[in-house]
């Protein structure tokens, strides 16, 4: 589907264009989104605005990373969109085409930033202020504020593991651990190449944007969130690893007590297993075989054995 709506000279907003007919050099500027476009529509592309075959065949294959490819007239650009589908991260490529009095965006699945931005410029009663890149500049807005729930939504999961208040096994906490760490690279590998799109963006000397240092300004906000976003991330990660780390160490330390225990019975019973092994061969000749008492003295053998032998061992602190 396509959507096209201009702005005349007299700052007039026209909407439902039918881009067919549409004569581009009539609008002081305009916005034409290609969502979920079929193959006819593709051809608009290059049939009706002459992008570069490079630009669309980026678009038409997925995933590109983000980036900026400069044309002579326009910008490309490919920015990522995260959601969460069923308690996953799924990646989104939002495209755009940027130029002095045009603006395309180009998706395969419908975008929630780009219908509120289109909804909301279709109810203003001024569109003086705007512009292609002002358009620009708020989807990407969206798309990048749009990370932090999903990390704040991480960390509320963190602070439960931390303090397990499901009581849930070691096993199941190590499982959801991994997995968070995952959706935590993913987030990664989103966030920081949309970091490097904006560092680019900011200290490139091709983009050539209308008002220039209020424009700055926008993206070195959006910049400046991605910054954070990243740290947030990274931040977390290291959360846990402190975590599994904790983790491992309470396991092995669980162990190791289990272990202590089973060498404590193990170290008192193996005197005892002596001697019952001594009595129990089948020698005729075996002195105290004859003693009518032994059987007793035999059995209190073991059990002084036995107590002094705990009594070593906690004098050594092995039930600490």
């Amino acid at each position: 589907m396509i959507n096209f709506l201009g702005i005349t000279n007299d700052d007039h907003l026209e909407k439902n264009i039918d881009i067919h007919s549409a004569v581009l050099s009539d609008y002081k500027w305009f916005w034409v989104d290609f969502s979920e476009p079929t193959e006819e529509e593709l051809k608009h592309l290059s049939d009706t605005f002459h992008f570069h075959p490079l630009a669309i065949e980026d678009c038409v294959h997925d995933f590109q990373r983000p980036k900026l490819d400069y044309y002579n007239n326009y910008t490309f650009y490919v920015t990522h969109l995260v959601r969460e589908d069923n308690e996953k991260l799924v990646k989104e490529e939002l495209d755009f085409f940027v130029g002095e009095n045009c603006i395309v965006t180009f998706h395969k699945v419908p975008s929630l930033e780009v219908t509120k931005v289109w909804n909301r410029i279709i109810t203003l009663d001024s569109l003086v202020n705007w512009d292609a890149h002002y358009v620009f500049y708020e989807i990407l807005d969206k798309i990048v504020d749009n990370y932090f729930p999903l990390i704040y939504k991480i960390e509320d999961e963190l602070e439960k593991m931390i303090e397990n208040t499901n009581n849930n096994s070691m096993n199941q906490l190590m499982n959801e651990l991994f997995e968070t760490r995952n959706r935590l690279l993913n987030l990664l590998h989103t966030v920081n190449p949309m970091r490097d799109l904006l560092y680019r963006m900011l200290n490139s000397h091709h983009l050539n944007l209308n008002r220039v240092e209020e424009r700055r300004e926008y993206f070195s906000d959006i910049y400046d969130h991605l910054l954070k976003l990243s740290e947030m991330v990274m931040t977390n990660r290291e959360v846990t690893a402190d975590i599994r780390d904790s983790y491992l160490s309470l396991n092995s330390h669980q162990t190791n007590n289990v272990m202590k225990l089973l060498t404590i019975i193990t170290s008192i019973f193996a005197p005892l297993t002596f001697i019952a092994g001594i009595y129990g061969m089948n020698f005729e000749n075996i002195p105290e075989l004859r003693w009518e008492n032994g059987y007793f003295f035999s059995l209190g053998l073991m059990m002084v054995i036995g107590v002094v032998m705990l009594l070593w061992f906690r004098k050594k602190g092995w039930f600490k």
